[in-house]
């Protein structure tokens, strides 16, 4: 499952893998549950969830970024795009024909060698 970044946002229009920003107090998976309730207004149980890759980069800022990509077969209620343009189921082999933000590049090349 993809999301279209918002048009005024950073890397509007872009593809990218559901997900956010940490907050103080949470692990990475209650992170994602969290932020995917919030963006696609899906429940995801954290024990659902399975790590499967990581994408980082420095920002010019100094700051590092850390993406982390997980795998998720079981979730209640049918995605849709609460905080993106658009929602869409896209097959590993149509991720190279997106346009996507570096890091998120990053973690759909992973998916070939990952998914097998």
């Amino acid at each position: 499952m993809l999301q279209q970044r918002r048009i005024s946002s950073e890397h509007g229009g872009l593809w990218e893998f559901p997900g956010g920003k940490v907050e103080p107090g949470e692990t990475c998976a209650e992170a994602l549950v969290r932020e995917i309730a919030e963006e696609l207004g899906v429940a995801v149980d954290p024990g659902a969830l399975d790590s499967l890759a990581f994408s980082t980069r420095r920002r010019t800022d100094g700051r590092e970024i850390v993406l982390l990509l997980y795998t998720c077969r079981e979730w209640r209620g049918e995605p849709v795009a609460l905080d993106a343009e658009q929602v869409a189921w896209v097959c590993r082999e149509a991720l190279s024909g997106l346009a996507m933000p570096p890091l998120d590049i990053d973690l759909a090349g992973s998916l070939g060698s990952l998914l097998k």
